[in-house]
């Protein structure tokens, strides 16, 4: 099936931010939320910490430049937080919100309890709940099969990544309290998870990290209204809605409404693996395939294309109407709106996210003696480091390969501007069940560290034993 078609408020949904239901940032975007909650679970860096010292060129050897810390805090706010004003699609056009509720709540439908939610994959910040909730949720009084209890949460800002927007009344005028009227989506539904420290779904916000479990098609085929999909892709709801659903956990299509290509050749769903957003510093190209920029270029393109928000957004090879029929048909390589509520959070954005770094593996994910017989392999025999180059593990410069070159089928590097594949950053390999659910590669192919190892050994020809393949996926999981 091939979709084609477009507006330009209705690109399907996300890359570096995404799409859901919700409640966590602010309405439309930059506001704080009601709760503050912390940055520093599992390797997130603080916001307003600093080191002094001075190095041997004469700077400060890991003293913050001035200013540094007030930036993370600002990125961290929005990556958190900032609707970038998109509520306007996902609530007022296709009337997510409305799902959520459920018609016992004013909605229309069923609704989505506490428990519906987390089986598609939100996560719930346990920082954002007040003790009253925690010590409910501990003794069972809270209601998770209740879609009241999921409304409860979006007023606390509590559902990672979505923002419940509610009217209030003139009895009670706060923005928490009163019927909910909308809601929008933010940075971190996608690239955010939590630890699971309180139960599964429900922990400390692990900002940067891939949701492998958010089911984002699922989500938005609930939406009661997708005319403005249908008529983005020239199809019926019905087959946007199947579109939707094919997708599956962990995954999105951020091209799809570019060039309308919802199945790859062998009948399977477009759509990729959501990427981590942490480790990239120092890396260039920050997505799976070739020439669509670095992590800010990336940000304004998910904020405006794909999240909705309201903002400037200008690449004229998206204006190519053979290789991009649907984005060129709503000129989506060059969006203008009267209000930009996007260009200026770009530089905090992009300075927050190059801030995260990638996870340490603990002590017991690897076999350490084999992994440094595998680490002489990998930069040795396994000609790894040749493209993997230590330690940013991806070439300084122009890192991108064609299909021949990595001996994979060329579909999804033909969706980017020049045709080719991202050498990949070796990132928390050794985690598989979260970072990397789903598999390796951008569509997940690969089952295992082993069928990548097989993949390479047979493509380049290196002829490696078992052992050493053994040795060096060690050594894989000890990056």
């Amino acid at each position: 099936m091939s979709v084609g078609k477009s507006i330009r408020r209705s690109s399907i949904v996300m890359g570096v931010a995404a799409l859901g239901i919700g409640s966590a940032w602010a309405f439309g975007g930059g506001c704080s939320p009601t709760t503050t909650t912390s940055g520093n679970a599992q390797g997130q860096p603080k916001a307003t910490s600093s080191t002094s010292g001075t190095g041997k060129d004469g700077g400060s050897a890991g003293a913050a430049p001035a200013g540094s810390a007030a930036l993370v805090a600002q990125g961290q706010q929005t990556f958190r937080f900032d609707t970038f004003g998109d509520e306007v699609f996902w609530g007022d056009t296709i009337k997510l919100h409305q799902a959520i509720e459920g018609a016992a709540n004013g909605g229309v439908g069923p609704g989505v309890s506490p428990a519906a939610a987390l089986q598609l994959g939100l996560k719930v910040d346990v920082d954002a709940l007040p003790a009253s909730v925690v010590d409910g949720l501990k003794n069972g009084t809270v209601d998770l099969n209740d879609p009241a209890t999921t409304l409860a949460l979006l007023r606390l800002n509590a559902v990672v990544g979505v923002t419940g927007i509610f009217g209030g009344t003139d009895a009670s005028p706060s923005p928490a309290s009163g019927p909910m009227t909308s809601m929008g989506i933010q940075c971190a539904l996608c690239h955010s998870t939590v630890d699971d420290s309180f139960a599964p779904g429900i922990g400390h916000r692990l900002d940067g990290w891939a949701n492998r479990d958010l089911n984002v098609g699922a989500i938005v085929a609930a939406a009661p209204d997708l005319s403005a999909f249908a008529k983005l892709l020239q199809v019926d709801q019905a087959t946007v809605r199947k579109v939707l659903t094919s997708w599956g956990p962990g995954k999105y299509d951020a091209e799809l409404s570019f060039d309308g290509k919802a199945l790859r050749p062998d009948g399977k769903p477009a759509a990729t693996l959501i990427p981590s957003a942490f480790g990239l510093l120092g890396v260039n190209s920050h997505t799976w395939t070739g020439a669509w920029g670095t992590v800010t270029y990336w940000n304004a393109y998910v904020a405006v294309t794909q999240m909705h928000g309201q903002g400037t957004f200008y690449d004229p090879r998206l204006l190519d109407k053979q290789k991009f029929p649907v984005g060129a048909r709503a000129n989506e390589g060059n969006v203008r709106p009267a209000e930009d509520k996007v260009t200026a959070k770009l530089p905090a954005l992009q300075y927050y996210q190059l801030s995260l770094p990638k996870p340490k593996p603990p002590a017991d994910a690897f076999d350490a003696s084999r992994a440094k017989q595998g680490e002489a392999l990998f930069n040795g025999k396994a000609r790894c480091a040749t493209c993997h180059v230590p330690p940013i593990f991806t070439e300084p410069g122009y890192n991108l390969h064609s299909a021949d070159e990595i001996g994979i089928d060329d579909f999804q590097a033909r969706r980017s501007p020049d045709g080719r594949y991202r050498t990949e950053p070796l990132r928390a390999l050794w985690d598989t069940r979260k970072l990397h659910k789903g598999g390796y590669y951008h569509d997940g192919r690969y089952a295992t560290l082993a069928d990548v190892v097989s993949h390479y050994d047979q493509h380049f020809r290196t002829q490696l034993s078992e052992q050493e393949k053994a040795d060096l996926i060690e050594f894989l999981k000890s990056i």
